[in-house]
């Protein structure tokens, strides 16, 4: 099978569910809006990224909030499963609420490494450090602004309103796809 229908026959299944958990609370009558932190980690290395296995692209560690957890331990929760290092909270860079598709609300924070070694898991498994001036092609285009605020040390955090509609869409499918398709070659 070709590289771009094996890429696509594989992407099927993980894209209806991504849809699915995207759409359902809407569905139900749910605000449809979720609570996720997420963590722009700096090292000597650069900055450390990581590609999930249900949408492939590279974007920032980091998750949802449990009930009744803080936003603070449920960015280090997040950060310890997905890469196996532990780290410190310098600062909130900021509150990014997007809209349209997979609604949610993610507060950004600065961090650096605390502990721990790099490791991928089952739910990212390619972890990396990248020179912020040479970040990868394959990175998530709404995760670039959370990127940029960070490195640029603003004074206050910021907030960000960011709609997510069918460019945001094709942009990830673009993305996912082409990782799909070097994942294959990589691997066979």
């Amino acid at each position: 099978m070709p590289g771009r229908l094996r890429a696509l026959a594989s992407a099927l299944p993980d894209w209806a569910r991504v849809a699915f958990e995207a759409l359902a609370p809407r569905a139900a009558g749910g605000a449809g809006r979720a609570r996720v932190v997420q963590a722009v980690v700096r090292g000597e290395a650069g900055v450390l990224l990581c590609e999930r296995r249900e949408l492939c692209g590279w974007e920032l560690p980091g998750g949802a909030v449990q009930p009744g957890e803080a936003d603070e331990d449920a960015l280090r929760r997040e950060v310890a499963e997905e890469t196996g290092l532990a780290v410190a909270i310098e600062r909130l860079v900021g509150e990014y609420q997007r809209t349209g598709f997979r609604a949610h609300t993610a507060r950004v924070y600065a961090c650096s490494v605390a502990g721990g070694a790099l490791r991928p898991s089952r739910e990212t498994p390619r972890v990396g450090w990248f020179d912020p001036a040479a970040l990868p092609e394959g990175i998530f285009p709404w995760f670039r602004a959370p990127l940029e605020d960070a490195l640029r040390e603003l004074p206050e955090p910021v907030m960000r309103r960011e709609h997510q509609g069918l460019a945001a869409i094709a942009a990830g499918i673009r993305i996912d796809l082409a990782s799909r398709r070097r994942r294959d070659v990589d691997s066979g």
